[in-house]
């Protein structure tokens, strides 16, 4: 069950799109949202020590500035594999090329890929996938 989600994003707009996008899909779980890689970084290490607060699937941009949706998996990888491997991370993409999504495919916690902005159809059906 998916009822802990991060999505990160360097576009506030696209953040909030996404956080009012989940809300109205029907989600009541935790939802937070982070405007950078840096950011989101810094919030999970404040979770290490207690793991029940991680999230299990987080949605994330891949074009940011400093540090990008490829460095964000480099440094999430260093986590606890136990952590690594309870969440589902899903790339969004303002690309609609699936490009961006194989090169991450060997990652066994990137599940999936979405177009931004996201939609009600497209979150619903990605929380369903990666529900099973």
């Amino acid at each position: 069950m998916i009822n802990k989600i991060l999505v990160i994003d360097d576009n506030d707009t696209d953040l909030l799109i996404a956080k009012i996008v989940i809300e109205r899909a029907g989600y009541k779980g935790l939802l937070t949202t982070k405007n950078s890689a840096k950011s989101a970084l810094e919030y999970l290490n404040s979770l290490v020590n207690s793991p029940e607060n991680w999230p299990n699937a987080i949605f994330l941009d891949i074009n940011m500035p400093l540090i990008n949706g490829y460095g964000f998996i480099e440094e999430f990888e260093k986590f606890d594999s136990a952590l690594v491997n309870k969440t589902n991370i899903i790339i969004l993409t303002s690309s609609d090329n699936r490009t961006d999504f194989e090169a991450f495919q060997l990652k066994s916690f990137v599940k999936d890929y979405m177009p931004k902005p996201i939609s009600p159809d497209g979150f619903l059906e990605v929380i369903q996938k990666i529900s099973q």
